[in-house]
């Protein structure tokens, strides 16, 4: 519908990265804070971490999780006892080692030299190392196993290149930290958080995803397996949403994690961990976001249903004020996924169009506005922000009672969740390229396939060390990288599209945040 003027002036098509700018903008989500690569996230972005938050949270307690808070502020040492993981994080991190400020004689101020701290402290980039001090201290026999711990923190990882939500100089995570009296249980719980993040992110952020085991290269420093979940933006990149990683005992014999089993001998804890960031808030925007900004799901909504009372600045505005209440309360005592509807009367003055307008950008499910004739009516004007356009190019109303939208409003909530997913799962689909058998192929697909190819899934014979480090570079002459290799996926029947040998798996390959 080529009479329709949207809500921004980036398009998806032409230019993805100024339209994913735009629309954190638009949908008033995030501001840059003043600070390379930091940001400020503002209510209704923070609003959403919120849900996501909440959602998760109640989803690792079920599986017997207890939370807990670590400090920031890490022992250098920590990190130079377990040299593989330092390696992974060292051009990342923020170190202290001062800890106070003198003047500097031109007006300005400077660490105090007098003040320099004994040892360096890292600013948390990630917390196994003091997980594992503590692991040590509150594991002394098998009767302590399997040790369940989750925090909820902000991390700091120096980044280069930056960009607000999917990767930040600081960003907002969850990360958990397990041990486990064997190697079965601590693998079996790898993954039962692995599943935990896919039920979350389909169910919860309707974002469909591909959850299967990282390769070598792409294994986080110190783990011995790395599983991840994998979700494809709109521009056919992929976002790695989750990770879930076995660390084997290589954590536990650096910190002397240590239990006595049920013979009275010494054993090393097998750990793991597994984290969650902000990042999920950009793939919510890069899988769901239109032309005329956000769309958020309503499980993750702050807000699900919006109450625009077209306010006139005339005495009047007060009976029409107290109506939308009554329907606010109407609204409020539904129930709708699982939880009461979330409904928000808003007041501010301003103009009912231009509301329309920055809350159909912000995404709320539902918006409703109400002006005097609806009210002697006894009707609203409903607009769903998945549905937002009519054939004719104008906001697609309907006008139910206000009994009917009362009862229809968490059948519709339940629709628009489904719908996003619905949408985005079968774009996805569309979207990966099956049967490509020689890297020649792969590179011609990626070349002819223009700005957005999608992802590829192709078979290979599991090269590791040097052999694989040659795949890297391969694949880094076309931008691309393995995402994963699928669970669940057909076996492999064909040859290794690298080697040429009989391949073993198959693998996705796609450029990628």
């Amino acid at each position: 519908m080529s009479n329709i003027r949207h809500a921004l002036t980036a398009r998806r098509a032409d230019d993805f990265a100024q339209w994913y700018q735009e629309v954190i903008s638009a949908a008033d989500l995030a501001e840059e804070s003043g600070v390379r690569g930091c940001m400020v996230i503002k209510p209704w972005g923070y609003g959403i971490w919120e849900r996501i938050q909440r959602l998760l949270d109640d989803r690792i307690k079920a599986t017997g999780h207890e939370n807990c808070y670590f400090p920031i502020f890490i022992p250098l040492s920590n990190f130079e006892r377990e040299a593989e993981h330092v390696e992974g994080f060292a051009k990342e991190m923020a170190v202290v080692t001062h800890h106070r400020l003198i003047a500097d004689g031109k007006g300005g101020l400077m660490p105090d030299p007098e003040a320099k701290l004994e040892e360096p402290l890292v600013v948390r980039p990630t917390s196994e190392t003091i997980f594992g001090d503590a692991m040590a201290r509150w594991v002394q026999s098998w009767r302590d196993l399997p040790l369940l711990t989750n925090q909820w923190a902000n991390v700091v990882r120096w980044e280069m290149r930056t960009r607000m939500f999917l990767r930040t100089t600081e960003f907002l995570w969850q990360e958990g930290h397990t041990a486990h009296a064997d190697e079965a249980e601590a693998r079996e719980h790898t993954l039962r958080m692995l599943e935990v993040y896919r039920a979350c992110a389909e169910e919860d952020l309707a974002l469909p995803v591909i959850a299967g085991e990282k390769p070598e290269n792409e294994r986080f420093p110190g783990a011995v397996e790395t599983w991840s979940i994998e979700a494809m933006m709109q521009d056919g990149k992929a976002l790695q949403a989750g990770t879930s990683h076995y660390l084997g005992t290589n954590f536990s014999e650096a910190a002397n994690i240590r239990y006595q089993d049920r013979e009275g001998q010494q054993a090393l804890c097998h750990t793991t961990s597994w984290g969650v960031s902000t990042r999920m808030i950009g793939g919510v925007i890069m899988v769901h976001g239109d032309d005329d900004g956000l769309r958020v799901p309503p499980r993750i909504a702050p807000w699900q249903v919006i109450i625009l009372p077209m306010l006139r600045d005339k005495p009047e505005d007060e009976a029409l004020l107290d109506y939308c209440e009554d329907l606010r309360s109407k609204f409020a005592g539904k129930t709708a996924l699982g939880e009461p509807v979330r409904v928000l009367l808003d007041r501010k003055p301003g103009k009912a169009a231009a509301k329309r307008w920055d809350w159909v950008r912000k995404g709320a499910p539902i918006i409703i506005e109400v002006g005097g004739r609806d009210m002697e009516a006894g009707t609203v004007s409903l607009l769903r922000r998945d549905r937002l356009w009519a054939e004719n190019g104008k906001p697609d109303f309907a006008a139910p009672s206000v009994a009917a939208a009362a009862d229809d409003v968490p059948r519709l909530l339940e629709e628009v969740q489904g719908e996003l997913f619905r949408q985005a799962e079968e774009r996805r689909e569309a979207n990966i390229t099956r049967g490509l058998e020689s890297f020649d192929a792969v590179s011609d697909f990626f070349a002819s396939n223009g700005k957005y190819p999608g992802w590829v899934e192709v078979q290979w014979a599991k090269p590791t060390g040097a052999a694989l480090d040659q795949v890297v570079e391969r694949l880094k002459s076309l931008k691309l990288t393995i995402r994963n290799v699928p669970m669940g996926s057909d076996a492999a029947d064909g040859s290794c599209i690298f080697t040429g040998a009989p391949a073993t798996e198959r693998i996705l390959l796609a450029r990628a945040y």
